[in-house]
């Protein structure tokens, strides 16, 4: 009971005010993602430095609460972090949402875990992972894409 009354005090904050949801003026990357099974529809942006560093990032779009609050706090978790390391979370929170991490790569996604549980929900696995699809695309890029769709 004490995990599930976590995930919905995380997932509501990071729905109803969360710190990464806006536009970007002239982001240096951006990719537009879409989830047609449930109409979740996310524009991911990321500035990233000369050395690989993810200096600044943001979303915006519509989609389900869990959609919007993984992407949240996905952003909340790479800024700062290099581009390696950010696809290094990125792999970690897909094992997680396989129902395959241990506490020590847990502890790693920080809030991000507090998703884990949608591993036994099948329906809200799209949701969940919709931005950290969107971010291996804009991460393996390396130029300005158009749009991923997951599947």
């Amino acid at each position: 009971m004490e995990n599930r009354t976590f995930y919905n005090e995380i997932l509501t904050e990071h729905n109803i005010r969360p710190m990464h949801k806006t536009k970007m003026i002239n982001p240096q990357k951006s990719l537009r993602g879409v989830n047609p099974s449930c109409g979740d529809d996310i524009t991911l942006q990321l500035n990233v430095s000369e050395d690989g560093i993810i200096e600044d990032g943001a979303f915006f779009g519509d989609g389900c609460a869990i959609s919007q609050a993984s992407t949240d706090m996905m952003l909340e978790l790479i800024i700062g972090k290099t581009v390696e390391e950010s696809l290094a979370l990125k792999d970690t929170f897909l094992k997680m949402i396989k129902d395959k991490v241990t506490d020590e790569e847990l502890e790693m996604l920080e809030e991000a875990g507090s998703l884990q549980d949608i591993s036994h929900m099948p329906s809200r696995v799209k949701c969940a992972v919709l931005g950290w699809r969107t971010l291996e695309e804009i991460l393996k890029d390396g130029e300005k894409s158009e749009s991923v769709t997951t599947e």
